[in-house]
């Protein structure tokens, strides 16, 4: 077993993905069907069946094919998602744009707070938020049938898992939770921010795996973050909050929208890796 993962980190890394020896690691883990790295050591090895198993996951993740689309899961703050084929792959830079909803709704000393998920995919944000904050209602959009097929899968695994339920929507953002506008304490979204002439910048799991319908979005990429300001200024009471990602090309540009739109304290912010990230604000 050991010779495999050194094999399988050379493999990986010679087609160029970024986290060779974590992911031969991770694809041993899944064959065996144990959680923690830790467990490898103590483990006998791989018997037969899942030798074959693991040459083949290894031979696809060479392929590009996401890490998380072959072993099922993703881990996303405190709570693991299943994902796969025909939903957007949460990724580590969203885990900012929850903490700072977080610590903003802690220093509202909001109680019972309403909150939006705009764009939910896998439902990355709104499970994330119902786990850590106390009394949340989380309401959940999402406008792609393939991807709320995953949310729901989602939310019954989070409610087997004690959380509280996440209300889901199928629909736009342009005509999301008209009946609750006015009513919400925060909004987030993780929109499609990918520009269409920058097609070419997004590694391989991303273009040829993510749903296109979850990444593009206009010549400028900023076409569904419009969207999201709007229904935001719509859906938010007064003195409510905002928190929008954006690409880290986009720093300027999306918190820009809602200076023009007159939102109050607007602030960019970075992620853990120090790029320009995710923006916020207050409706005045």
């Amino acid at each position: 077993m050991r010779e495999a993962i050194r094999s399988a980190t050379e493999q990986l890394a010679a087609a160029g993905v970024s986290s060779p020896e974590h992911d031969a690691k991770a694809l041993a883990m899944h064959v065996l069907g144990v959680k923690k790295p830790s467990d490898l050591v103590l483990a006998d090895g791989f018997d037969e069946t899942q030798a074959v198993a693991y040459l083949d996951l290894v031979a696809r993740r060479v392929q590009r094919v996401p890490l998380q689309h072959l072993i099922g899961t993703v881990g996303f703050r405190y709570i693991e998602l299943e994902v796969g084929p025909g939903v957007f792959v949460p990724r580590p830079e969203t885990e900012s744009v929850v903490q700072w909803a977080v610590d903003a709704i802690a220093k509202q000393g909001w109680t019972n707070p309403l909150l939006a998920d705009l764009c939910t995919g896998s439902g990355t944000i709104a499970f994330a938020l119902a786990n850590e904050v106390p009394g949340a209602t989380v309401h959940a959009v999402e406008r792609d049938a393939d991807a709320l097929t995953w949310t729901r899968r989602n939310a019954a695994n989070r409610l087997a898992a004690g959380d509280p339920e996440v209300h889901l929507h199928l629909g736009s953002v342009e005509d999301a939770l008209l009946d609750l506008d006015g009513t919400f304490d925060l909004v987030a979204s993780n929109p499609p921010y990918v520009a269409t002439h920058e097609a070419h910048l997004p590694d391989p799991e991303v273009v040829e795996h993510d749903p296109e319908i979850a990444l593009f979005a206009g010549e400028d990429g900023l076409d569904v973050v419009r969207l999201v300001e709007t229904a935001a200024r719509r859906l938010l009471k007064p003195g409510g909050l905002v928190v929008v990602e954006h690409s880290d090309r986009q720093g300027e540009a999306a918190p820009d929208l809602f200076v023009d739109a007159g939102w109050a304290e607007v602030q960019d912010h970075l992620d853990l890796t120090g790029r320009d990230r995710f923006v916020t604000a207050r409706k005045p």
